[in-house]
């Protein structure tokens, strides 16, 4: 049993661990209170709740669906990788700069008629999971559809289950008290708080991005060692 036990944990943890620092909760957490300051207190409590239920649907649709849809468009994992991370780099880096940030004049007012729709854009989407969250959870979702034992593919899957929920519930939890957060920190550590996850992000971009990129370079590299091999026999 410490087989399947060990791969249950790894696909706990590997879902979660994976997914939190590209979803990064806590750095959103001030962009989500300045998207929503103009909500009351409890719209802003029924905003976290329906980002992190939509947060958790497109993940665990990504993870499930994510390889077949690509398979029908001829779109490769690493495709994505190399994509969803170059997209990720590039947004976290003018956010680094100061170019993505939001202002009392760009964030949009929210009223309770409008809880509905704007909490999947922009709060949901690409606030919250953005391509690169859905890069990597396609990755993952391809890695576990490789497996051939069905008990354990469920068992695996039902793991990683867990490990969305517990992402989504961090969500939640996240941006529900990211007002005494912000009052916590002030502004200038709100501030430093937003550089420092812009940051970390467009390293994560770029690791991601190089990822894809290497497994696509490795596959032309094996694509071409047949043709290499049969020229060298035409040549003998």
């Amino acid at each position: 049993m410490i087989g399947p036990e060990r791969d249950i944990a790894g696909a706990f943890l590997l879902v979660y661990a994976g997914l939190f620092p590209v979803v990064n909760p806590l750095g959103a957490a001030p962009m989500f209170l300045s998207l929503t300051r103009d909500a009351a207190g409890d719209d802003r409590n029924k905003l976290a709740l329906s980002v992190a239920i939509n947060s958790f649907l497109l993940l665990l649709g990504a993870m499930l669906f994510g390889s077949y849809i690509l398979q029908f468009f001829g779109v490769t994992i690493p495709a994505v990788r190399v994509a969803g991370g170059a997209l990720v780099a590039f947004m976290r880096w003018n956010l680094l700069n100061g170019g993505d940030r939001p202002t009392a004049e760009s964030s949009p007012e929210i009223g309770p008629s409008r809880v509905a729709h704007d909490s999947f854009y922009p709060l949901t989407l690409p606030l919250t999971v953005g391509p690169g969250s859905i890069s990597v959870a396609l990755t993952i979702g391809a890695h576990h559809a490789n497996r051939t034992d069905t008990a354990h593919v469920v068992l695996v899957l039902c793991s990683a289950l867990l490990g969305l929920l517990a992402l989504a519930l961090t969500i939640y939890l996240t941006y529900r008290f990211a007002s005494p957060l912000a009052r916590c920190l002030g502004s200038a550590g709100v501030n430093v708080l937003v550089r420092l996850s812009a940051f970390i992000l467009v390293c994560i971009g770029v690791q991601i991005a190089w990822g894809g990129l290497t497994e696509l370079i490795g596959s032309l590299h094996d694509a071409s060692l047949p043709n290499l091999q049969g020229t060298a026999l035409l040549a003998l």
